[in-house]
């Protein structure tokens, strides 16, 4: 395919219509001119082809696929390769079906645990979430078949989605909301990037071109395709005008017909629509012509794959005694609904038509045999009394009991948020009764996103499943009776109450905007600044072995502000399984003026170790993991002072420190009026030279009797003045300050710049 060419025998019709869908999954082709329609899918964690003339909103007739562990659980992995693995596996299945473009990964930042949508995230932090995109994306697109990063951008809550204002700084977007798609984007190279519904900061996601142009494309370097959510755009032609090329679905050409006419009327330009068109075709040609060859597989070894990667994904959130892993000698009572019919994946646009499901009751069977109560019914909040009677029976005959729980697919999917942290009262009450009976007992989450826990000092044990795909059931029991040695850490704190987390005040807005009130501070950032309690931190999940960490060293001791710096440690496996760590490196940035986060997660690393083996683990960090967004430059700015790199095994579990001492860059620009602190004017040393001997003279005009000197403290009188304006020097000098004089003052500092 010759995109020029083609570009130049197509009438301004035919590019229009390329810029609208053709039907709810397909995107249009030109029939005259041989250019083919490709079909798009969803996909987060598996593939959902809609069969027949299904349309968006049929969330059955899809074909039979594998279900992978959900976002909110494969991030726990911490692992890049396997989510490259996945990603590749969710791309032979879609080259299979041909199937053109998967719509995913999500990339948005868990905000608040209520977000409804939240499993399909993976992290409250952009560094895991874009790292884990990006591997993703990269293993999609290696089997020639193409991504679409979403939910671009701000997405955080279901609430009024299609219409919300989402208020946010530039600064929190730069640093936290939008850095998750920067690095998708930049790393991962998906083939689309598809727009939110929401509002951001007063403007539609799909024709907003700051986001779309300015961002996106000439920021970032984006070159593919860009497409709307379906039914996320408001005026096709202001979106087109945006940077905004395709939307979906299907508006049957009435919209195309919009686009003529707005050409025609001098409302938007041709080249406009001819450069949509033109990435349009890119992406046609890109994902029809010279594909790699498909790679042969059963869905019985995806279905494997599954297993593997839900046992990477699965979190030991407790294990006194340790309880964990259970002895295969002792009788075992399995209870709850979710040991025989687990839930494994989210509603909504994302829910797959799972080839084969394993569940634990099933998996069990291969290693010993246990007894099984249902205890409770997962479409109720009602307890059974004859439910829970069975439970306590089987509970009581038992030595240990494992609880599946968690919450049902009516709390969390697409389309609502919830508005609690709490697990059905029949679950809470099962949990009780069997404590009651029992004095060994674990309990296996299967959950979306946190829940509060309030049988947490009841039980001995607690492993979070997350919502961990088809064979979630399997990778459960190898852990529970110690097949695999858990390793799994948290992607997002889980707190103490839900009244803590730093959005509570603020989320989900008053249906009009959405005002986000925490700014940088979102998740650990938030409860380590406030040194806030909270169930389980960022980054933290147990093993059934032990890791130490040492000899912390560092590249240079000094880093000027083009340089990177290389962090080396060595961590040793001092238990007797095997296992894997996750070393999680943050940067504690310089204390300014500018409010910054106690520590920042900027790299981390999965490391398998056999008993005794002590691996090193490299870092290499750059001028960005160091910086903050300043406004005034808008760009990243790095200050100067001591940096403190810390490793650690969660976000509070900080093992080992070492400073390193950043050069300082240039000064800021500052633009200085009579209104300017003396302060702010005096940090420049340029600027100082002028000043300073204005104020001197002005101090020695001073009379004790009269001034501040008899009264104030020097120190005191030296911080009162760093936040005096320019304009009050004249307040305390008298005569010397002539009329015009601070005023001069400012346009001299100005003229030099």
């Amino acid at each position: 395919m010759d995109v020029k060419k083609l570009l130049k025998e197509m009438t301004l019709e035919e590019k229009a219509s390329l810029l609208t869908g053709l039907d709810a999954w397909h995107l249009k082709g030109v029939e005259r001119l041989n250019v083919p329609s490709v079909m798009v899918a969803d996909g987060p964690h598996g593939l959902r082809k809609q069969a027949g003339d299904s349309d968006h909103l049929d969330m059955g007739g899809s074909v039979a696929a594998t279900c992978f562990p959900t976002a909110c659980a494969a991030a726990c992995s911490f692992d890049p390769d396997l989510l490259r693995r996945l990603g590749q596996a969710v791309g032979n299945e879609a080259r299979r079906e041909n199937v053109q473009v998967v719509l995913g990964p999500g990339a948005n930042i868990k905000r608040s645990p209520l977000c409804g949508r939240n499993f399909e995230y993976f992290s409250e932090d952009p560094c895991l979430s874009g790292e884990l995109a990006s591997a993703w994306i990269q293993g999609v697109e290696g089997r020639g078949v193409g991504t679409s990063l979403k939910h671009f951008a701000v997405n955080n809550q279901e609430t009024r989605r299609m219409s919300i204002d989402a208020q946010v700084s530039q600064r929190a977007l730069r640093e936290i909301y939008l850095a998750s798609f920067e690095r998708a984007v930049k790393l991962g190279k998906p083939g689309t990037v598809m727009c939110s519904y929401n509002r951001v900061n007063g403007v539609y996601a799909s024709q907003n071109p700051w986001l779309l142009t300015k961002v996106l494309r000439r920021q970032w370097g984006f070159e593919g395709a860009t497409i709307t959510d379906w039914g996320a755009c408001s005026d096709h032609v202001a979106g087109v005008a945006a940077g905004m090329d395709v939307e979906m679905p299907s508006t049957n050409t009435t919209h195309d017909r919009q686009l003529v006419r707005a050409v025609k009327e001098g409302l938007i330009s041709e080249e406009l629509i001819t450069s949509a068109a033109e990435r349009v075709l890119k992406l046609i040609k890109k994902y029809t012509e010279d594909l790699p060859e498909v790679q042969p597989f059963t869905l019985e070894e995806h279905h494997h794959l599954a297993r593997k990667a839900s046992r990477e994904t699965m979190v030991l959130l407790k294990n006194d005694g340790p309880l964990l892993p259970l002895a295969g000698s002792k009788r075992i009572a399995f209870i709850g609904e979710f040991a025989q019919a687990p839930r494994y994946q989210g509603g909504g646009s994302s829910h797959i038509n799972a080839y084969k499901l394993t569940s634990a009751l099933e998996a069990v069977r291969s290693v010993q045999e246990v007894s099984y109560a249902r205890g409770y019914d997962s479409s109720s909040q009602s307890s059974d009394p004859n439910l829970i009677r069975e439970a306590v029976e089987q509970a009581r005959a038992s030595y240990a009991c494992v609880l599946f729980i968690g919450l049902p697919d009516a709390s969390e999917s697409e389309g609502f948020d919830r508005t609690h942290l709490r697990l059905p009262d029949n679950q809470l009450a099962l949990v009780d009764a069997v404590c009651a009976v029992c004095a060994h007992v674990a309990v296996v989450l299967h959950t979306g996103s946190p829940v509060l826990l309030p049988f947490y000092k009841k039980v001995q044990a607690i492993l979070c499943a997350y919502l961990g795909g088809q064979a979630v059931g399997g990778a459960a029991v190898d852990i529970l009776f110690g097949a695999v040695n858990p390793c799994g850490k948290l992607p997002e704190t889980w707190p103490m109450r839900l009244e803590g987390n730093p959005s509570y005040l603020s989320f989900p807005g008053d249906g009009t905007k959405v005002c986000y009130e925490e700014d940088i501070f979102v998740g650990y950032r938030w409860y380590d600044k406030r040194r806030m309690p909270v169930r389980f931190p960022f980054g933290y999940g147990l093993s059934y072995t032990g890791f130490s960490y040492s000899n912390l060293r560092l590249s240079r001791e000094t880093l000027a502000q083009g340089d990177s710096l290389q962090v080396l440690v060595d961590v040793i496996n001092t238990g007797l399984r095997a296992g894997k760590e996750i070393v999680q490196l943050y940067v504690q940035a310089p204390r300014g003026n500018v409010p910054r986060a106690d520590r920042e997660l900027r790299a981390f690393e999965k490391v398998p170790l056999e008993p005794s083996q002590t691996k090193t683990v490299s870092f290499t960090l750059n001028k960005r993991d160091f910086s903050y967004w300043e406004e005034r430059i808008e760009d990243f700015y790095a200050p100067g002072g001591s940096c403190v790199i810390l490793i650690g095994a969660s976000s509070v579990d900080i093992r080992l420190r070492k400073a390193v001492l950043l050069e300082a860059p240039e000064a800021l620009p500052l633009h200085v009026d009579i209104d300017t602190p003396l302060g702010d004017i005096l940090a420049v040393p340029k600027y100082a030279a002028v000043l300073q001997p204005v104020i001197d003279m002005a101090m020695r005009a001073i009379s004790p009797a009269e001034g501040t000197a008899g009264i104030m403290p020097p120190q005191a009188l030296a911080a009162m003045l760093k936040e005096m304006p320019l304009r009050c020097i004249d307040m305390f000098a008298g005569d010397i300050v002539q009329p015009g004089m601070i005023e001069g003052l400012a346009a001299q500092l100005r003229m030099m710049g």
